[in-house]
């Protein structure tokens, strides 16, 4: 909008506060993705029409219709619609025509245009926000700007001007005119070695990054384009940090970036930790995704999403693609470590060890050992893993019981371990089902259900109603919480009440003298209570997370 525009007080034929609302107002509208009447605008306050080129950028600022509104960072799609259509609805912006608007983010919004002076096409990114951008929001877009513009490198986009268009901040920079690693992996997995290829370059890039002292943070299929010939450019520094600045625009424990590209430490918010070998992390998330035609990691919600790159380890590749070279997953999996010291110590030696696999050369990347292997795996199935593993001590515990301790009947002995092996064979296909996608939130209930009443037999066949086996039913309400589903912690919950309570009433019907009926009686609330707890947390978990969800990023 023109300087002068907001300096008409000095003409005394406009009060000032209606038109300074008025505007407000179209900027308002504009910033909550609504499209506002200008010409309801125009009609009460005709005297703006010599500023109409600029109303006329405001309103191309306004999401289309076909927009994603939640878009996290921006892309440069190839140019579409006929050329007439094109130069019909070009934008005077200073030495610069706006031809069309090609990508919107949480930040900016992205045209393509033609710099007049030197005819040649451009991207111009202004701050979506206009002048409502508040102070932290211009900092990080300059942050953006400066970052870019101190990059000189083949693969990367490069930025020639900045600075304001009546009062409009803005940056132009390189048009690659192609599409974008994102179109490219949706067409389904690459060949091992046009992934490979095409990784190494981007590492190498990426490598120039580090060494002009700036992460990425938010390296994803969408911030690599293509141009015609199939060459990557690295684009959208919005997130990028630099090293040696001691100003952090993000606040610790603030989680900015794309959770399915993330790197561990970037999604638990420790800003001090996020270095070059997070965007190693995130180089290793994208040659995943190009590999087996999916990222590592990508569930219902962020939240979800969040909690698996945090604690669980990605599906084998070679069993989403069996065409996948051992040597190229094992590159991918050391990208992907969970500790930065076990990844590749700069984008450099990961670009190095891609180019020893295209050479055919033996590759840096090792494969686990057996310790690794068995962390691996518990970290892919952790439902599993952990029942497995308890299982397994109550199996050790119950033989040494039979064997050291007081004598109990081989019959008795038997009916425990045979419980014992069922429950293991049933987490086994609960787990089978989950991995396979069969009706997921059924098998979740079926699971909870089935740990709730084998672990009712056991205490009813051991007859060990006052027994530490007890213990077992909080231990399974608390861990129902690991879901981060509010329902199954309510079944699971009313599943241990009602079993605990046909305990009781089992034992009164044989005769069995119930002692302590005051404590039976807290057991069952504090059952309940629990229950009522863990719901509640996760019910506010999944509350914040929905809020945030609907945040444009930091």
């Amino acid at each position: 909008m023109p300087a002068e525009a907001m300096s008409m007080p000095d003409d005394p034929t406009l009060p000032p506060d209606p038109l300074m609302a008025a505007l407000d107002s179209y900027m308002a509208a504009l910033q909550s993705g609504r499209r506002p009447d200008r010409q309801h605008l125009l009609a009460r306050h005709p005297e703006l029409a010599p500023v109409l080129d600029a109303l006329e950028a405001l309103e191309r600022m306004a999401p289309a219709s076909n927009a994603d509104p939640d878009a996290e960072t921006v892309t440069f799609p190839s140019s579409h619609g006929s050329p007439a259509a094109r130069e019909s609805s070009t934008t005077e912006f200073g030495r610069y025509e706006l031809l069309e608007e090609i990508g919107r983010g949480g930040m900016g919004v992205v045209y393509r245009a033609r710099q007049k002076n030197l005819d040649r096409i451009v991207a111009i990114k202004v701050v979506l926000a206009g002048h409502l951008a508040s102070p932290e929001e211009l900092r990080r877009f300059e942050t953006e700007a400066r970052a870019a513009a101190r990059l000189q490198h083949p693969h990367i986009v490069r930025v020639y001007d900045a600075g304001q268009v009546h009062g409009q901040h803005y940056f132009a920079m390189e048009y690659v005119a192609g599409s974008s690693l994102a179109e490219l992996a949706r067409r389904g997995p690459l060949e091992a070695e046009t992934a490979a290829r095409l990784m190494s370059t981007v590492a190498r890039a990426v490598d120039h990054l580090h060494r002009q002292g700036i992460v990425h943070r938010d390296l994803k299929p969408s911030n690599i384009l293509l141009d015609e010939k199939g060459q990557p450019f690295v684009t959208d520094f919005g997130l990028a940090k630099l090293m040696e600045s001691q100003t952090q625009f993000t606040q610790s424990g603030v989680i900015a970036g794309t959770p399915s590209y993330m790197a561990p430490e970037q999604a638990a918010g420790q800003i001090a930790r996020i270095g070059p070998l997070s965007d190693v992390y995130s180089l290793g998330a994208i040659l995943y995704e190009l590999l087996a035609g999916r990222p590592p990691f990508r569930e219902a919600s962020p939240l979800d999403t969040l909690v698996r790159v945090l604690e669980s380890e990605p599906s084998s590749i070679r069993n989403l693609n069996p065409r996948v070279p051992r040597e190229l997953e094992r590159i991918c999996y050391r990208c992907l470590e969970k500790t930065p010291e076990a990844r590749y110590p700069s984008a450099a030696a990961l670009a190095d060890d891609l180019d020893r696999f295209l050479r055919g050369e033996v590759v840096e990347a090792q494969p686990p050992g057996a310790w690794q292997s068995v962390r691996r795996w518990a970290r892919r199935q952790p439902a599993l893993a952990s029942r497995l593993g308890g299982l397994a001590v109550c199996a050790a515990v119950a033989q040494a019981n039979y064997h050291l301790t007081h004598p109990v009947s081989l019959g008795l002995h038997l009916g425990i371990m045979g419980i014992i092996a069922l429950w293991a064979l049933v987490s086994v296909g609960c787990q089978w089902l989950l991995n396979r996608q069969c009706h997921a939130q059924l098998t979740r209930v079926a699971w909870a259900a089935a740990d709730v009443l084998l672990l009712t037999a056991i205490v009813r066949v051991d007859d060990a109603l006052l027994s530490p086996l007890v213990i077992g039913y909080p231990f399974l309400i608390a861990a129902s919480g690991l879901w981060f589903q509010e329902r199954l912690v309510w079944v699971t919950t009313a599943l241990s009440v009602a079993a605990y309570a046909s305990l009781l009433l089992d034992a009164y019907r044989r005769g069995v003298p119930l002692m302590f009926v005051n404590w039976h009686v807290i057991f069952v609330i504090v059952l309940a209570v629990l229950g009522f707890v863990v719901a509640h947390q996760v019910y506010r978990v999944r509350a914040l997370s929905r809020y945030y969800e609907r945040r444009p990023l930091p």
